[in-house]
């Protein structure tokens, strides 16, 4: 790793993405050379062997970029900054999934009951990377409300 850090799993991670990459250039390099040797002189255009190659090498440096960008990204942890109990608000209906902001950040959250856009919630479990949530009680928001105006 670059950065010093080891990721169990992230070697395997690295292979199958760094083979994809591979792949998929070497199909998109196919279908330009197809598209330029073929099918744009049945419609009168014709390009120079030179201005194919030169298509070819840029598709291969802007998916070079794209591939070192994006390896990035296999190894970073999520970032979960909430616990059980952690509150926050439906930004969709909740009819058994939808999304939630929490601590800033939206979640995917699944629910026994439906759950309105926009209604306050609160994490009940986390399974994977979906939130198990449950509606606050419309009474404890009142209450929570005129304690906020009380004091």
């Amino acid at each position: 790793m670059e950065d010093g850090s080891f990721c169990p799993g992230s070697e395997m991670k690295y292979r199958r993405y760094t083979v994809l990459t591979i792949t998929t250039t070497l199909l998109e390099e196919a279908a330009l050379v197809a598209v330029v040797l073929w099918l744009l002189p049945k419609v009168a255009i014709n390009i120079p062997f030179w201005g194919l190659i030169i298509m070819m090498i840029a598709l291969g440096v802007y998916n070079y970029i794209n591939y070192r960008l994006n390896k990035k990204a296999l190894v970073k942890k999520p970032m979960i900054s909430l616990d059980i109990g952690s509150r926050g608000r439906t930004t969709t209906l909740i009819s058994p999934t939808g999304y939630v902001r929490v601590n800033g950040e939206l979640w995917r959250a699944s629910s026994s009951s439906i759950i309105a856009a926009g209604e306050e919630i609160v994490v009940v479990g986390i399974e994977g990377m979906t939130l198990l949530i449950s509606p606050i009680e419309a009474k404890d928001n009142r209450t929570r409300k005129a304690d906020a105006f009380s004091g």
